[in-house]
């Protein structure tokens, strides 16, 4: 199995350890080396936040699929470029090595395409529709949200609340050791993705995250 990774080296080290063992694995943080027709599937990490890097028209897509990471941003931003091939993953760091990947589709006809992807990379997958935030970032961001408004009005600690979160609900992590995790940053823009795509309150950032993600 002939892989291509494009991305920075944290995020493919990440990617790496999901991978099989055996499989034959390219990484460059721009460039792949050969054509993407060489390869049987394609990891584009760099998507979320560079979507407009993608163009398919002087490339030919990989043998299986190219999947780009796609948290922050639908797949449908690139519609006229879409292709049955074309699969979003929930790229986040601390979530590619989740024993669950959860992967994007843009349209029904792919859903044979994640089984089989599954099967081929060893991997247990949740077919997500394409939306902002999937669906484990949109729970997991609005609850650091809530995590920093409960700090910002002096209810309790952080520790205190990192600590209660993993007691209460056996995460692995509490919201702020987590959003430390994925980086504050990230945290700050899903939110305000997710609240422009939703206008739901729920996503409005807390004042005191917002600043935290300017140190």
């Amino acid at each position: 199995m002939k892989l291509g990774i494009l991305g920075e080296l944290t995020r493919f080290e990440e990617l790496k350890q999901a991978l099989p063992a055996n499989a034959d694995i390219t990484h460059n943080e721009k460039l792949l080396p050969e054509p993407w027709s060489n390869y049987d599937f394609i990891f584009d990490l760099n998507f979320d936040n560079h979507p407009y890097h993608i163009d398919l028209s002087g490339n030919e897509l990989p043998k299986t699929a190219l999947i780009l990471s796609s948290a922050f941003i639908e797949l449908l931003s690139i519609q006229h470029q879409l292709s049955p091939k074309i699969l979003g993953m929930n790229c986040l760091p601390t979530f590619i090595n989740r024993s669950v990947k959860e992967m994007s589709y843009h349209s029904e006809e792919q859903l044979p395409l994640l089984i089989s992807l599954g099967q081929q990379l060893s991997w247990e997958i949740v077919p997500v529709k394409d939306r902002v935030g999937m669906v484990t970032p949109r729970i997991l961001f609005m609850i650091i949200n809530e995590a920093y408004y409960t700090l910002q009005e002096g209810t309790a600690t952080k520790e205190a609340i990192d600590t209660g979160m993993k007691l209460g609900t056996n995460y692995p992590f509490g919201p702020f050791e987590w959003s430390e995790k994925i980086g504050i940053k990230n945290v700050v823009m899903m939110l305000d993705k997710l609240y422009l795509d939703t206008k739901d309150e729920r996503y409005k950032i807390c004042p005191m995250l917002k600043t935290t993600s300017y140190r």
